[in-house]
């Protein structure tokens, strides 16, 4: 796929406004939810930001005064909407695979590329997931701007083997999302680096194909969602714990996200501007 000048513009203007977008879906949050977005959750004098969680993110400045030379543009955005102690190693991932070491946020690797990121990260030692905000409903206002700025938008989720339909113990990642070129990428990435990935078509709770879903709120209206299985995720940390997970990245972690940032560079290898 090529992506030219005017399909960019394009997707601009028919990207959906970012006021009051998904307002009716704040009405009523999914089952199991304690909130019904992530605004109404902010809105809780009772959590403490700082305190009871945090939001984390980067958007790169670039620029093209040049009228003989053409410089490129940022494509994806790497996002963890439940980060921190809801979705464990979600945090992490998404910083590595934005190109940033989660233990001191040096460029890794030191050549790059980087990319942009967003992440809702829950900081309590226990109790986080009363702050778990479904996908459909992420209302985060640098979030959907990244997400509606964005060619590629990929997801970091958390799930079980169970939630997955998976054996007790299966260290697996489900590969879902509308964007069915990156799909491919990852699973065949995934394959190469001996890591068992799984497409998630027909698990209905964890595809990630609601047009709803921030995932697929990007400039093409598809994106890519990963949902790790705890076992997997466990194998990436030697301590899997808030403060020692970003020192004791394990080669697993650093496979994984050697294998997503492939995945990533061959889908934006097809989108170069002529």
């Amino acid at each position: 796929m090529t992506t030219s000048r005017r399909t960019v513009l394009t997707a601009l203007a028919a990207a959906p406004a970012l006021v009051g977008a998904g307002s009716s879906l704040a009405q009523a949050a999914s089952t199991g939810d304690t909130y019904p977005s992530n605004t109404a959750m902010y809105a809780d004098s009772s959590l403490v930001e700082g305190t009871d969680y945090g939001r984390r993110y980067r958007r790169h400045a670039m620029e093209d005064n040049s009228l003989t030379d053409r410089y490129d543009f940022g494509r994806t955005t790497v996002i963890a909407p439940h980060g921190g102690g809801i979705e464990t190693g979600t945090s992490e991932l998404c910083l590595a695979i934005a190109g940033y070491h989660p233990a001191d946020l040096s460029v890794t690797p030191a050549g790059g590329p980087v990319h942009d990121y967003w992440m809702f990260e829950a900081l309590r030692s226990s109790d986080n997931g009363v702050m778990h905000v479904t996908s459909i409903h992420c209302d985060d206002t640098v979030a959907r701007s990244l997400c509606a700025g964005s060619l590629n938008v990929l997801s970091l989720h958390g799930c079980t083997p169970s939630q997955a339909g998976l054996e007790a113990g299966a260290r697996a990642v489900l590969v879902g999302g509308l964007n069915t070129s990156l799909k491919q990428y990852l699973l065949g990435a995934f394959k190469t680096a001996g890591i068992r990935a799984v497409d998630a078509v027909g698990e209905e709770e964890l595809a990630g194909v609601s047009p709803q879903n921030i995932v697929n709120r990007t400039l093409l209206s598809m994106g890519a969602q990963l949902e790790i299985t705890t076992d997997l995720r466990a194998a990436m940390f030697g301590v899997n714990t808030r403060a020692g997970r970003k020192t004791s990245t394990t080669q697993v972690f650093w496979d994984f996200v050697a294998a997503v940032r492939t995945a990533i560079q061959r889908m934006e290898a097809e989108q170069r501007i002529a």
